[in-house]
């Protein structure tokens, strides 16, 4: 994998710093937060799902480490479910007894999984390999979108599961039994810590390990969160404001493939309908509108589902929040899904008013030919005789 930036020089510890370090690598309180998100539809009245009364419900808020001001919150804020699990085995790991179900307005779910993950810090590597694309967490987490889907589906406009799954994981290491500076922990244990990342038990390349740790973040000397593409790794007492921000991220990175998906089918079927103009259609103008209207609607959906998720979490006020899901934009790609989505959305005005000054033409060219039938009716009925 590619390496950010300018090539860095690797520091490797001494030997008696490696040793002092692992006498330090006991994690006495740490949580995994394993995160699966679906899409379910256009929308969800989130509203009415909370006025059902469904047990557990509490509103989404970020609950600020920071000083922070109000109006930097979610709009409008999502709806929480915890909803009770059996411990699924996770090798030598179970998650908790409790999934946390966050339900987002424009249509998307996340399922959060806890599990507990005190003890030694190398055993974290293994946990992060069982969990890359686990299937009894997928199986459990799908089945229960399903049963959502069909208890609030008079809720949710245009139901519809996407296959798409977007999974992320947050190791959260809250307290080592032995104190070691964030920075030290990075330094001496970075082979370990880029395993975690990266869901591998071999060890991995300078350069590799260089590009697992390249996206950090602190506020102050006692915390750092480390940010990668599948997973990343916060060791901070209270951190439930970063993995918010976090694992907002990951929904809006499902939410932007779901819709490039949407859009490359949408083009697809447009191209389709262009190359399939024939005769038949000149003088039938139904079939053209339909598509037209067919194809304003979708442009519409796509743009709106696109604004609603950009503009869900209000990125003002809380500097370092903001940069923090800055940096998980960058590792995430979210730029470039959002400048591939403005460019297909462009696509489609652009075929939207071809197709609609082609059946403009069509009008206009039916219309000459009427008038030219006229006026050779008429011409006609002047010169025979008797009919005058």
């Amino acid at each position: 994998m590619a390496t950010d930036g300018a090539p860095q020089t690797v520091i490797k510890p001494s030997s008696a710093a490696v040793q002092s370090a692992d006498g330090q690598s006991t994690i006495e309180r740490g949580t995994c937060y394993a995160t699966y998100v679906y899409d379910v539809g256009y929308s969800i009245d989130l509203n009415l799902v909370e006025r059902r009364g469904a047990q557990g419900t509490e509103r989404e808020t970020i609950k600020h480490k920071r000083k922070a001001p109000r109006y930097f919150e979610y709009q409008p804020a999502p709806l929480r479910i915890n909803e009770p699990v059996d411990p699924i085995a996770l090798g030598q790991f179970r998650t908790g007894a409790v999934a946390d179900c966050v339900l987002y307005d424009f249509g998307a779910i996340s399922v959060t999984y806890e599990i507990d993950i005190a003890g030694p810090l190398d055993r974290l590597a293994s946990l992060s390999d069982q969990l890359y694309e686990s299937k009894a967490l997928q199986h459990d987490s799908r089945r229960r979108v399903d049963v959502f889907t069909q208890t609030y589906a008079e809720f949710i406009s245009k139901s519809n599961i996407s296959p798409l799954v977007e999974d992320y994981v947050i190791f959260q290491i809250a307290k080592m039994k032995s104190p070691i500076r964030p920075a030290s922990l990075l330094e001496t244990q970075s082979q370990q810590l880029a395993q975690i990342l990266r869901s591998e038990q071999q060890t991995l390349s300078d350069q590799e390990v260089r590009d697992a740790l390249s996206h950090h973040i602190s506020f102050s000397t006692d915390d750092v969160t480390i940010i990668d593409w599948q997973a990343a790794l916060v060791i901070d007492d209270e951190a439930e404001d970063v993995r918010t921000v976090l694992e907002f991220a990951n929904v809006e990175l499902l939410e932007m493939r779901y819709l490039d998906d949407q859009l490359d089918r949408v083009l697809d079927q447009s191209y389709r309908t262009l190359s399939q103009q024939s005769w038949r259609h000149f003088f039938s103008f139904r079939h053209s509108t339909r598509e037209l209207r067919r194809l304003a609607r979708l442009q519409m959906e796509s743009a709106v589902l696109f604004e609603e998720v950009n503009n869900a979490l209000k990125l003002l006020g809380d500097q370092y929040l903001a940069r923090v899901y800055r940096l998980a934009s960058q590792r995430l790609h979210i730029g470039e899904w959002d400048a591939s989505i403005l460019r297909k959305l462009h696509t489609v005005e652009s075929i939207y008013s071809k197709m609609s000054d082609h059946q403009s033409t069509r009008r206009m060219e039916l219309l000459e030919w009427i008038i030219i039938a006229l006026i050779a009716i008429s011409t006609i009925l002047a010169l025979l005789p008797g009919l005058h």
